[in-house]
């Protein structure tokens, strides 16, 4: 699933570079990188900066319409040089555009922190989730692919990590109608499992990335299916946060008191961690990381001091989900890294991340 997508991504942003490298793209570079300098001119406002990008979409389509280079272009030949586009200018404003204002921030902070608390105690019944759908290695491989979507700058591949989590849960509902005879309730079955399934995946800055999502991707392409699966993990997280014992099968009064123990305990681990970082050795170091295991349901490295005697055949799945995730953030964080600037006749150049191994210069000849 990750694999297919990300490729499909990789030929379409590189087919996008190859076009530009030719000299008779000179103009639409210009615009390009006119409109990049430009956005500098203007004090970072999220729907201002949207609007604008936005707009700069609809002009270079048609640009690149009317463009010579893409003389006789079929629709989907336009629609890879505009998602090529996109990337390559989202990436280039990422550090203005993502999560810019203060109050971003502070919401996703919000949303996280109710999130680990209500992990110490929300169980699929609370969100009246059928047995008959519960299935923790689908939630699981689900959960995952939520929690890249971080590892990505793109509108697109942001969005298609939602899509792909959506995607895994529709096809557990499906299968359980069909192997379990269980009658769909549609929206009534999804929503909640989502719900549950973006609670123990806690994504990180979640607000920030919906928010990105809904103002940085073309609005040509946030239709159809994946304007339903981004708009239900909208109505996730709001849920989340607005979520209270009514919004719950659980007593009212068991639910304050098990976010109020969850409160507790992760205030004595903030408490017991700043003594550790200190340098007050703590007489009984594990026990915050028991704590932490406590709360969490499990350690986020649960294997550490296993023995391979000890395995079973159900730690399989999750050790492999696990070694993926942790090539996924190292592939990322390495591709991170490596900067490549394509030189313009004017003596200026773009610079652009680019996953590595790729070469991303594109050359124009003086006078051209």
């Amino acid at each position: 699933m990750e694999s297919a997508a990300a490729a499909a991504s990789s030929v379409t942003f590189y087919d996008f570079l190859d076009r530009m490298r030719n000299p008779a793209s000179l103009d639409l570079v210009r615009s390009i990188k006119s409109f990049i300098v430009s956005s500098s001119f203007y004090a970072a406002n999220p729907e201002n900066d949207g609007k604008r990008v936005q707009e700069f979409y609809l002009t270079m389509e048609g640009a690149i319409r009317e463009h010579p280079l893409w003389t006789g272009a079929t629709e989907e030949e336009v629609d890879h040089a505009m998602e090529g586009l996109e990337k390559y200018v989202m990436t280039k404003l990422f550090s203005r555009t993502f999560a810019s204002a203060s109050e971003d921030s502070k919401i996703d902070h919000e949303i996280s922190e109710k999130i680990c608390l209500l992990q110490t105690f929300l169980k699929p019944e609370h969100l009246d989730i059928p047995a008959v759908l519960q299935n923790e290695a689908s939630w699981l491989l689900a959960e995952k692919e939520l929690q890249k979507i971080n590892t990505f700058k793109a509108p697109r591949e942001k969005l298609s990590c939602i899509m792909n989590c959506c995607r895994v849960i529709n096809n557990l509902l499906l299968n359980a109608s069909m192997s379990e005879n269980h009658v769909l309730a549609g929206l009534d079955d999804f929503l909640p499992v989502l719900i549950y399934v973006t609670i123990k995946a806690n994504p990180p800055q979640l607000h920030s990335n919906l928010k990105f999502i809904q103002l940085y991707r073309r609005q040509a392409k946030l239709v159809s299916e994946a304007a339903y699966y981004f708009t239900n993990l909208v109505s996730a997280k709001e849920f989340i946060v607005d979520l209270s014992a009514k919004s719950l099968s659980m007593d009212e009064i068991k639910f304050e008191e098990s976010m109020q123990a969850a409160r507790s305990t992760n205030k004595e681990i903030q408490t017991e961690a700043s003594t550790t970082l200190l340098g007050q050795t703590d007489p009984t170091p594990t026990r915050i990381q028991d704590k932490i295991r406590d709360l969490s349901g499990g350690s986020n490295y649960p294997y550490m001091d296993a023995k391979a005697g000890e395995l079973t055949i159900g730690d399989v799945e999750r050790l492999l989900s696990l070694y993926k995730d942790v090539v996924t953030k190292y592939t990322s964080l390495r591709a991170a890294v490596r900067h490549h600037s394509f030189p313009h006749s004017e003596g200026t150049s773009f610079s652009l991340t680019q996953p590595e191994g790729v070469n991303t210069k594109i050359d124009h000849q003086r006078g051209n």
